[in-house]
This record gives structure tokens, C-alpha cells and sequence, in this order.
């Protein structure tokens, strides 16, 4: 019996309300499994994507599941939305890492797109690249298109005049040039990193995409070494890079983005850079998405804030006014039992406020959606 299985037949499958770090059961009875994941709500149906997680490895074995609700606590599995390729050599060949897909659906093409953070087979976390597929229904299946690195021979709109002489100089001073040092700090700020992927494009890892009030989409993700953040305008078809994008934090060690907004008040939480281990949460506000960004204090209260409740970050989803926050307890020694955070958010003199709850009724929130 697999691990996931023994679990599954000695607990008690009865969803009551939302409760953070508990198994949830699909409508078979087996817990979910689709981390790193976001949430689209289409007309009265949410569909839910993530990682299908094996039990002892991390690699993506399977592909991108999807599951359905009508109330966000009954899931319906609908299968695999994105499967990966047995073909020897594909970019998504099987065993490939494959995380944090997030769909979005394009209203001028009607398509549905779907993002995610790839790396090749057998390079670890090397290639850093995007990945894009896209179908005709939000269960899919969806069809990969291509992936690669972000804006290649562009330089990001808030970094449009660096002096590349001193960049080629520092990147040549290795190894007397040491990581960490306030000098080598400085030379990242001033887009060392930036200037060393200009050629073939910029590193992608985590990641999320956001569609704009106005119907812009934007791809978020964690860049430079995962020490700066990066925001890039997508497409009208959501399944390109325009050319336009920014820096930000850089230096920062930022990964996991979660967007939202509110009341005009672009909001985005984060995590530190700590591999599987849990660590605080950052949170960054912005009146223009593409800036400028300022950090303020982490925004959870409760048991464990310090450690975003030993989660991390994926996504904000939007109902009406109300936010929910979600984030995964990743347990990397069985990758197929890692558990979901799933909490409101609320506002304290504007701020958003994530406050621990053993257990919440949704329902409140889908009211006013």
C-alpha cells in the first residue's frame, strides 16, 4: 500500500467548512492533489488547479490535475487538465519539474492559458524557465506550446540604462567578488544578474499570472536566483511576453507570488527563499502594478505567523470584496500529502490581515461574490 493510500483508508473523509492543514477529500475520497495550484471561477463553477504530486518524488510524474466545485469545499476530480509527455527529449517529458500552474481565461480568443514554472529533466532547477498551454475547456485538456526564458535582449522598464561595462566588470571579478558581500549586493541591485540573462532571457521560477481590471494579463514570477521579483505584460492572447516588464525587490530573495487587489491597491505576498522549510511571509503594495512596490510586515496573525503558519504562499482568490488566502505545507518526504491553507482575508486600516482559524465557513463569502 502507497503511502498516500494508508493514510487515506485510517482517516475520516467528512469536509466541515474550510480547514486549514486538514486531508481534503475530493469526491472519491482521496485527498486532493493539486499543489502550488490557483483557483479560476467560471460562471458558478470554480476549477482548481495544481501539481499532481507523487508519493516519493517532487518531479512532475503525472501533470497538472483540475478538480471543480460549486461551493469551494465539495471538489469534484475532473482529471488531468495538462499531462506530461512520455517523449524522450520534450520540454514536459515525465520526470521534468513542473510547478505553481495558474489558468487564466482569454475573453477575446476564448481560450483558456495556462502558466506554470518549468525545468528540464535531469538539470535540477538550471533551465528557471516559463512554461505555456493552452484549451478550449478549463478542465482542458491543454495543449503545451512552448517554453522558455522571459524577455530575451530586452531590458526591464525600471532598469532602462545600466552601465553594462561595470556589470561585465563585476561579473568577470569572480571569485574575489564573493555572494553576500555589500558590494556584491549592490552590483545585483544595479542588474548584474539581469545583464548576464539579457542575451538569452530572464529566469522564471515561481510564479503566478494576474488579469487586470482592464483585461491586461501579467506573468509574476521569481527571478535573478530567485533574488528579485519580476512583472511582465502579457499578450492580448495571454500566451506571450510583450516586451514590457519590471524589477522588484530586487536583492530581496522574494519567491511564491500571490496578487490581488483592492480598492485600487495592488497587494502581493511572498515568501523568503528557504527551499521546502517554511519561513515569513512578505507582503508588498503598489498603486501602478508595475510600481513602484513597497514592502510592509508580514500580513499573518496567529500560532506560527513567523512561519506563514508552515506554509507558503500560491494565491489570493477574489470573491466579490472578500480575498482568500492560499498556501501549501509541503512535505517533501511525501510530496502527495502535502496539505493546503486555505483563510480569509481581512482588512485593518486598509491593510489585509491573514488571522489563523482551525476551521471557516465559506459560505459567507460566496453570498457576495
Amino acid at each position: 500500500m502507497t503511502f498516500i493510500a494508508a493514510l487515506l483508508s485510517s482517516t475520516q473523509f467528512a469536509m466541515a467548512g474550510i480547514r486549514p492543514g486538514a486531508v481534503w477529500p475530493d469526491n472519491r475520497g482521496i485527498h486532493i492533489n493539486a499543489h502550488g495550484g490557483g483557483v479560476l471561477r467560471c460562471g458558478d463553477t470554480f476549477y482548481w488547479f495544481g501539481e499532481h504530486k507523487a508519493d516519493t518524488t517532487s518531479s512532475a510524474m503525472v501533470g497538472v490535475t483540475c478538480y471543480s466545485s460549486k461551493d469551494l469545499e465539495h471538489w469534484t476530480y475532473r482529471g488531468v487538465a495538462l499531462k506530461v509527455s512520455y517523449a524522450k527529449g520534450s520540454d514536459i517529458e515525465r520526470g521534468c519539474i513542473l510547478e505553481r500552474p495558474k489558468v487564466i481565461y482569454n475573453k477575446k480568443t476564448g481560450k483558456y492559458v495556462m502558466w506554470f514554472h518549468l525545468e528540464l529533466k535531469g538539470q535540477g532547477y538550471a533551465a528557471a524557465r516559463y512554461g505555456v498551454a493552452v484549451a478550449d475547456k478549463p478542465e482542458g485538456p491543454y495543449t503545451f506550446l512552448r517554453s522558455g526564458r522571459v524577455n530575451p535582449g530586452i531590458w526591464p522598464v525600471n532598469l532602462a540604462n545600466p552601465d553594462t561595462t561595470a556589470l561585465t566588470e563585476a561579473m568577470n571579478r569572480k571569485p574575489e567578488l564573493q555572494w553576500w558581500t555589500p558590494e556584491w549586493m549592490e552590483y545585483i541591485k544595479q542588474g548584474m544578474l539581469t545583464w548576464r540573462d539579457y542575451d538569452g532571457g530572464q529566469m522564471a521560477r515561481d510564479q503566478t499570472v494576474y488579469v487586470d481590471d482592464d483585461g491586461k494579463a501579467y506573468h509574476i514570477y521569481s527571478s535573478e536566483e530567485n533574488l528579485t521579483l519580476q512583472i511582465a505584460e502579457l499578450t492580448d492572447d495571454y500566451t506571450a511576453h510583450t516586451g514590457r516588464y519590471v524589477r522588484v525587490a530586487p536583492g530581496g530573495q522574494n519567491e511564491a507570488p500571490a496578487i490581488f487587489k483592492h480598492n485600487g491597491t495592488y497587494w502581493m505576498i511572498t515568501s523568503g527563499c528557504t527551499g521546502w522549510a517554511p519561513n515569513k511571509a512578505r507582503m508588498f503594495k503598489a498603486s501602478s502594478i508595475f510600481g513602484p512596490w513597497e514592502q510592509l510586515p508580514t500580513p499573518c496573525v496567529g500560532p506560527d505567523a513567523d512561519k506563514t503558519f508552515g506554509g507558503q504562499s500560491t494565491y489570493v482568490l477574489q470573491l466579490g470584496d472578500n480575498f482568500v488566502f492560499m498556501a501549501d505545507i509541503w512535505r517533501p518526504e511525501h510530496p502527495s500529502d502535502a496539505r493546503y491553507i486555505w483563510l480569509p482575508i481581512t482588512f485593518a486600516d486598509g491593510v489585509p490581515v491573514v488571522k489563523w482559524t482551525d476551521e471557516w465557513d465559506i459560505t459567507s463569502l460566496l453570498k457576495n461574490r
